[in-house]
């Protein structure tokens, strides 16, 4: 038997409260505001409203908030008010990253298309997909995606790199999942292609591989780079954690990310599966008009499935990621207070992101570093997601109004 004592480590998790480098920006601690619909962008652009939302969160304390979501097309919004990249939108956006940065916090741009998530009869433009599909929400059709199209976008995501750095972003987060047009084409049930963009995990991420690469060459190791990808569709035949893993993988080998946020969920086909807890399907119901509110009213239990909540919720998925990558990546899902994100780091991510603990209370985070034993008052009763076209909010703070 050897007489050699094995070294004991000395690795200790990372403080989430204290300052972090995501690619080449510094943020002030690794709790990231993930990206949440603000619903006040009136004419696609920013208004008052929306900075006031982000510096709120920017003044308690997060590193960095996330600015959500920039159309990378016209087409690609989810319904009219949404904003798109282009000149008119450059200088509100300039004021709201320099309000952000008045607070000490970062802001990230989310930027992507929705693809068949896209109102068509909101936008008054054709919405695309992988597929030719139907499209409940526009009571209409999604056309498939041609050639043409494949390679706009494309380009329109790196065009968008390019103008969120001029304005002032520290990051842009490439949306990768919940069934938009990058997600579904990696889905096996959206994406029926017969061409080389469908059939093999290896063409149907091949569109997101190279929206990667065009954003990377775009943002040229000036701003951090995240992409939000699906772990889960959380729908049968959806993707999964056997491709999802391989996807993440040539994400990695590719080389052009800073972090991988990893999500789940379909914002088409199963929508609470992302959020948890509650589901107040009669209050998503009112705000939708006609025959959809009707839709929603009397079907809306069958499309909106419940999901009990639990803190960490997407842990047990997301630990597969960090066994198998080894660059840095962000946890969502249940992250409320500072046990949780120490559990975080304890596993070896690297951030973390929070959503309705910080609708709920915008002052979170400094409420956490003044004392970590602080929990959070959301209780993910998802009437927060019911106000996303009316100004996104939790209803149950005192002076929450549109």
């Amino acid at each position: 038997m050897s007489d050699i004592t094995p070294p004991v480590s000395t690795t200790t998790a990372p403080d989430p409260l204290a300052p972090a480098r995501l690619g080449p920006v510094t943020l002030r601690n690794r709790v990231i505001k993930s990206a949440t619909f603000e619903g006040v962008t009136r004419n696609a652009l920013v208004t008052d409203k929306l900075i006031d939302f982000h510096v709120a969160v920017g003044r308690g304390g997060v590193g960095m908030t996330t600015v959500a979501y920039l159309a990378v097309a016209p087409e690609g919004r989810t319904e009219r008010d949404q904003i798109y990249w282009r000149p008119e939108a450059l200088p509100g956006l300039l004021r709201l990253t320099e309000a952000v940065h008045a607070t000490g916090a970062k802001a990230a741009a989310q930027i992507g298309h929705a693809g068949p998530v896209a109102n068509s009869r909101s936008n008054g433009l054709p919405s695309i997909a992988p597929s030719a599909r139907p499209n409940p929400l526009a009571l209409g059709f999604d056309r498939a995606a041609t050639e043409d199209d494949i390679a706009r976008v494309i380009a329109a995501h790196g065009d968008a790199a390019r103008l969120a750095k001029d304005v002032g972003f520290d990051a842009v987060e490439i949306h990768l999942g919940h069934n938009y047009l990058a997600s579904s084409f990696l889905s096996p049930n959206i994406n029926r292609r017969k061409d080389s963009w469908g059939g093999s995990l290896s063409n149907r991420a091949e569109f997101a591989r190279r929206i990667v690469a065009e954003v990377g060459e775009a943002a040229g190791g000036e701003i951090a780079i995240i992409a939000k990808m699906n772990m889960a569709d959380g729908v049968p035949g959806g993707l999964w954690l056997d491709e999802s893993l391989q996807f993440a993988r040539m994400l990695e080998s590719d080389g052009h990310l800073d972090a991988i946020e990893l999500t789940g969920g379909s914002s088409l086909l199963d929508p609470m599966y992302l959020f948890r807890g509650d589901v107040p399907t009669q209050a998503m119901a009112d705000t939708q008009k006609g025959f959809v509110k009707l839709g929603m009213k009397l079907f809306g239990g069958l499309v909106f499935k419940k999901y009990p909540y639990a803190p960490l919720y997407f842990r047990d998925y997301a630990r597969q990621f960090r066994e198998t990558l080894s660059m840095p990546l962000v946890l969502l899902g249940g992250v409320t207070d500072y046990d949780g994100m120490t559990t975080a780091m304890n596993d070896g991510f690297e951030f973390v992101a929070m959503a309705r603990a910080l609708l709920r209370e915008p002052d979170l985070i400094n409420r956490i570093q003044k004392d970590l034993t602080t929990t959070s008052l959301c209780i993910h009763c998802n009437l927060c997601a019911a106000s996303i076209f009316t100004g996104t909010r939790c209803p149950l703070v005192a002076d929450a109004k549109a």
